[in-house]
């Protein structure tokens, strides 16, 4: 089986026999017994069946897909990002409510058992054909799957089910397996899971579109800092196991339970710190340079590749060519398997980043753009408010003047200029709106053929895991568990400032830092302002993942919203100058803003200030209006009331229930709330 395109094969199974393409390889799939007939003697007796099985479950990894920007609309909903619909369950108190039924989604787990138990009796005894390097490597991405699914598990729910083995289809089995376990127990669990899938798999194989050994020990530093980190901050709440009130503690099964926390907060670091550095030291980041835009030739064509490494990896058709990517899917044109990311962030997508994110970048000179001697030129453009900033913030955030394409892709056969963004699209359709007037150019491609028109052509790659994140993990955990800046850290924390473009002397930075000046919800735990160099830390995270989907995770293991009240989102500066651009005109020069907040405003009022608002421009009916309020119960989701029910003998009373119900949430169907 050829692996060059996983990914693409996989999802593009039915387009291609549908369209009459590879067929005999299609004959000879569809000439196979169905799966719900083919029993363990017939399969998973074989390398190449081994191979095929983790490959249907590469879909529980978050990649680009459909007509959006992909993964760069996954940020939308913190501090971060917006979209023009806010999250009213997360940020109206009252509105998120228990669900009546729902599935907690054990399907893919009780897949993997299923795998697991299958072929770990036939692998000890030698009874699979084919290669044993290729045997072990596809039997470890069964078991980082599996962890990275409970991983969700837990970052979602907090205690959960340890299930190591599939359950008959009988009630007292169900019943006894829903047991939840502590928390920090099921991520004991996970960690072993990855521990097993770092000793099996492969390095960079197969162009590391299939599973790696680096990707695990990134996989186990990410889970590992998330539970750390979350037991350190959540102490003393009823979210972690031993907490006052935690719900854990009334069930009999839990009766013998007990726990060092800080013993565990510490055993997390110190396995997230290993695993981080093991991956930080083997793997050197992809350089950047001072370009920030591509360049143009004499003939007004824009040159789409060599003027910038770091900018390029993230738009790169095949990433397998770049270190620091160490796992991602592959794109093909040929079976349909595509997105529509580059058309989106030409034309805009529906989200935008924020006030607060954009201020939080550094100048170059690594001073905040408050401080004394910063020269920072103020926000009155785009262009200006990256002019000698952070190089991030120059490649990523999208200016007036950054080129946007050649005017050939337009169908032009004159190469004597090009077009750029040009003043945001903050009252075009909803589709393609700059919600809050700051649109994100990661993971553009600027090549000609990656997204010529409306179709859905777009082939570059989305990336998984990428060895930045083990420096940063490094950083973090270290600091967390030390409260100082060691050696390493030192080193990994130089490197990507290095490449930022910025100036690596961090203590400089934390010296400057005025955390009461920082909007930034990553400034707080349990709502108190963190110390300058651990903000500095997450300051550093936080512009490092601009648009990678990385945020809302942090900000929930950080406790980092308990401060959050009557939060207004901001955007960029609409009315010291931007309002009266041409783009807002129509063809007489008439104004097409509209700031009376009735129901067609499409911008939030000048006298409300002078940056756009995409939450203040309607006033009726708007329930964030005044902001977001973050819910003490929001860190953690309800449990399905039904599910309370099943995991019950009689299937109706919850009051003997093997699971319960997360703290603040209530046991009743369709509650909001409490806390």
């Amino acid at each position: 089986m050829k692996l060059k395109n996983i990914f693409s094969t996989y999802f593009a199974v039915t387009a291609i026999c549908t369209l009459g393409l590879a067929l005999h390889a299609c004959d000879d799939f569809l000439e196979r017994e169905p799966l719900d007939v083919v029993t363990p003697e017939l399969f998973l007796n074989s390398e190449n069946d081994l191979a095929t099985f983790p490959v249907g479950y590469y879909g529980i990894f978050s990649t680009h897909g459909g007509w959006s920007v992909g993964i760069g609309r996954f940020d939308d909903h913190t501090d971060n990002q917006a979209t023009t619909n806010a999250a009213y369950g997360l940020y109206v108190p009252g509105n998120w409510k228990v669900p009546a039924s729902g599935s907690l989604g054990y399907g893919n787990i009780r897949d993997f058992n299923w795998f697991l138990e299958q072929v770990l009796p036939k692998w000890k005894a030698g009874q699979i054909s084919g290669n044993e390097t290729n045997i072990d490597h596809y039997i470890g991405e069964v078991y980082m799957l599996r962890a990275m699914e409970n991983f969700k598990f837990l970052q979602t729910y907090g205690d959960f089910p340890i299930i190591r083995h599939t359950i008959k289809d009988v009630h007292e089995d169900l019943v006894e397996a829903s047991k939840r376990a502590p928390r920090n127990e099921f991520a004991r669990f996970i960690l072993s899971d990855l521990d097993s899938a770092i000793v099996l798999l492969k390095g960079d194989a197969n162009n590391k579109v299939r599973l790696t050994r680096h990707a695990a020990l990134l996989a186990k530093s990410r889970v590992a800092l998330f539970e750390g980190s979350f037991l350190k901050y959540h102490k003393g709440t009823p979210r972690v196991p031993g907490g006052p009130d935690w719900p854990g503690a009334k069930m009999s099964y839990n009766s013998g339970f007990t726990i060092n926390i800080d013993s565990e907060i510490d055993f997390f670091l110190t396995e997230a710190m290993e695993a981080a550095k093991e991956v930080a030291d083997a793997t050197e980041l992809t350089p950047g340079s001072d370009a920030t835009n591509p360049e143009i030739t004499p003939a007004g064509e824009v040159v789409p590749e060599g003027w910038n490494p770091y900018f390029e990896m993230f738009g790169a058709r095949n990433m397998g060519n770049y270190s620091e990517i160490l796992f991602w899917r592959d794109y093909d044109l040929d079976l349909r398997v595509t997105h529509g990311v580059s058309i989106y962030i030409e034309r805009g997508a529906n989200t935008g980043l924020t006030k607060g994110f954009v201020d939080g970048f550094l100048m170059k000179n690594g001073l905040p753009i408050y401080a004394a001697g910063s020269g920072y030129q103020g926000d009155v453009t785009i262009m200006k408010a990256k002019q000698d900033r952070d190089d991030r913030l120059q490649l990523f955030l999208a200016g007036e003047d950054d080129v946007r394409e050649s005017i050939s892709k337009q169908g032009s056969t004159r190469y004597d200029s090009v077009a750029t963004f040009g003043h945001p699209t903050i009252i075009d359709l909803e589709e393609v709106r700059d919600v809050t007037g700051y649109r994100s150019r990661k993971f553009f491609n600027y090549n000609l053929d990656e997204a010529p028109g409306s179709d859905l052509t777009c082939t570059a790659g989305s990336p998984v895991f990428r060895a930045a994140e083990a420096y940063l993990n490094y950083i973090e955990a270290s600091y967390i568990k030390t409260n100082s800046i060691d050696g390493t850290a030192d080193k990994y924390w130089r490197a990507i400032r290095e490449r930022a473009g910025i100036n690596v002397d961090y203590a400089a930075t934390i010296a400057a830092t005025d955390l009461t000046q920082e909007n930034d919800w990553g400034a707080y735990s349990a709502g108190t302002l963190v110390d300058a160099t651990l903000f500095n830390i997450r300051r550093e995270r936080r512009n490092e993942f601009v648009s990678e989907g990385m945020r809302m995770a942090d900000l929930k293991r950080w406790r980092a919203m308990d401060q959050v009240k009557d939060y207004v989102v901001e955007g960029f500066n609409l009315w010291s100058e931007a309002y009266d651009a041409d783009a807002y005109k129509d063809e007489d020069g008439a104004s097409q803003l509209i700031f009376d907040g009735g129901s067609t405003s499409n911008v939030s009022a000048q006298d409300l200030g002078d940056h756009l608002r995409p939450y203040q421009k309607i006033i009726a009916n708007n329930q964030v209006f005044n902001g977001y309020t973050w819910s003490k119960a929001n860190y953690l989701a309800p449990i399905p009331f039904r599910e309370l029910q099943l995991a019950s003998p009689d299937q109706i009373s919850i009051e003997n229930s093997n699971l319960y119900q997360n703290p603040y949430w209530p046991s009743e169907p369709n509650a909001s709330a409490l806390e």
